[in-house]
């Protein structure tokens, strides 16, 4: 597990974008956290380190729940916020956008971890005094293990001083 702190959006952004550089075919990142904490920031920082274009215009698929963004890898981002049922998933055909050769970036998996693979990173976003974000990362697996590995000797050393176990 990695926990880190960031100053702002733009920090927040940073480490999504320091993780889409090291993304690997399959990834699945779950993203938790309160409205406001930086989910799609944290996207678009992803979509920026997968070489999306324009990753500017990345945003939240809470309406339309699924959209993707094409990179170096495709990028699946997911919004399961008006989704209640794991079954849902299958319905709309979602399990396409999970493993296989792209990367799909989940925000409010919560209700749907038991059909979500099981080899992901899961991403805590906490809202702390100011603008500050508190983040923490785990991953379970071995794709989201060596992404995991990848990320913490790519971040900016600035991050460095937080606690990795």
């Amino acid at each position: 597990m990695s926990q880190l702190t960031t100053c702002g959006a733009e920090e927040t952004e940073e480490v999504g974008e320091a993780l889409g550089r090291v993304a690997a075919a399959g990834l699945v990142v779950a993203l938790q956290g309160p409205l406001g904490a930086g989910k799609t920031v944290f996207t678009k920082g992803v979509a920026r380190g997968l070489d999306v274009p324009a990753p500017r215009y990345v945003s939240s698929p809470t309406f339309t729940i699924h959209k993707v963004y094409q990179g170096r890898l495709t990028l699946h981002h997911l919004d399961l916020y008006r989704l209640s049922n794991p079954g849902d998933l299958e319905d709309l055909g979602l399990d396409d956008a999970l493993g296989g050769s792209s990367v799909c970036v989940i925000e409010w998996p919560d209700s749907f971890f038991g059909v979500l693979p099981q080899d992901r990173i899961t991403v805590h976003l906490a809202v702390a005094p100011g603008d500050s974000r508190v983040i923490r990362i785990e991953a379970s697996g071995a794709i989201a293990g060596g992404v995991l590995a990848s990320f913490r000797k790519t971040l900016p050393k600035r991050f460095a001083r937080e606690e990795w176990r």
